[in-house]
């Protein structure tokens, strides 16, 4: 009897189990990263609420303007002009001007005029106008005065006429009492300027027939308009573009006028001639107009 020797089974190989750490909410470590990004998140939103745009920050300066009233100043030069430059060749009338003139001037400028004027000169002058024609603030007290004084002078049987130009400084206290603490010095005026404004150029787009229709409305409404009432006006004017005038004019002609297309409408820029009946004179009137026209007929609208 033979006996077979049992095979072993080999015994499989158990496999090893990795260690894994098991976080839970409950850990410390969890709970501080949990804060830290709260904390984060927070301070990012605080940030975005209170940075400070430098590129939208902008500071305004304020000027505040103060208008100065120079009415005072100006009466108070035209009445020493009147009296600094006038004067007969008399002592009386020379004493009455020294005491004139220092109801204005400093003492200083009282003893510096003391000979302008001599009992041995053979000129008298009246003063016809005074024209102030510039007041400016130079400080906080002082206004420097630019006039102009028209002198009738005359010397012996023969009388001149004169224009001259002075400026002073006038010192103002806070009492509004003044002084001239300046003399009379000679300056310059303004004289006419060189300047021309560009002669409108004639439109090609406006056709002959809208010009004979504007012309034609044009002349009819200018023999009315010295004269018209509102109601009357109001059949050629739109709104209060133009207010009647009341004046005793007959109209003349329609002097060199110029249309432009603008849009649906026509600009005319044109003189009026008429005669005034007062003063039998020609009196030219300059209207820059814009007319609409509206079914067939033409109005005033600008």
């Amino acid at each position: 009897m033979i006996f077979k020797k049992k095979e072993k089974k080999e015994k499989p190989v158990k496999e090893k189990k990795v260690s894994v750490m098991k976080v839970g909410t409950h850990k410390k470590t969890v709970i501080a990263l949990w804060l830290v990004l709260i904390a984060s998140v927070s301070f990012g939103v605080y940030k975005n609420f209170t940075a400070i745009d430098m590129h939208t920050v902008h500071e305004k300066e304020v000027i505040e303007q103060h208008i100065i009233d120079t009415n005072r100043i100006e009466n108070f030069v035209k009445g020493f002009a009147k009296s600094y430059h006038a004067w007969s060749n008399t002592q009386e009338s020379i004493d009455a001007r020294t005491a004139a003139i220092s109801n204005y001037l400093t003492k200083g400028l009282q003893d510096l005029n003391t000979d302008t004027v001599r009992k041995d000169i053979p000129t008298s002058s009246t003063v016809t106008n005074v024209q102030i024609w510039n007041v400016e603030q130079t400080k906080a007290n002082d206004f420097t005065a630019i006039y102009s004084v028209d002198q009738t002078v005359t010397e012996g049987d023969q009388s001149k006429q004169y224009t001259s130009a002075y400026e002073v400084v006038v010192h103002a206290d806070d009492n509004g009492n003044m002084v001239i603490t300046k003399n009379p010095t000679i300056c310059s005026l303004p004289t006419k300027s060189s300047y021309e404004p560009k002669t409108q150029e004639v439109d090609v787009n406006v056709d002959a027939a809208t010009i004979e229709e504007v012309t034609e409305f044009l002349e009819t409404f200018f023999k009315l308009y010295p004269t018209a009432t509102e109601k009357e006006l109001s059949y050629y004017v739109a709104g209060n573009v133009l207010e009647p005038v009341n004046t005793d004019y007959v109209f003349s002609e329609l002097v060199n006028p110029v249309f432009t297309q603008d849009g649906d409408n026509i600009k005319v820029s044109v003189s009026v001639s008429y005669l005034d009946q007062r003063t039998k004179a020609t009196q030219i009137s300059q209207f820059d107009l814009v007319l609409e026209k509206t079914d067939s007929n033409w109005k005033i609208v600008g």
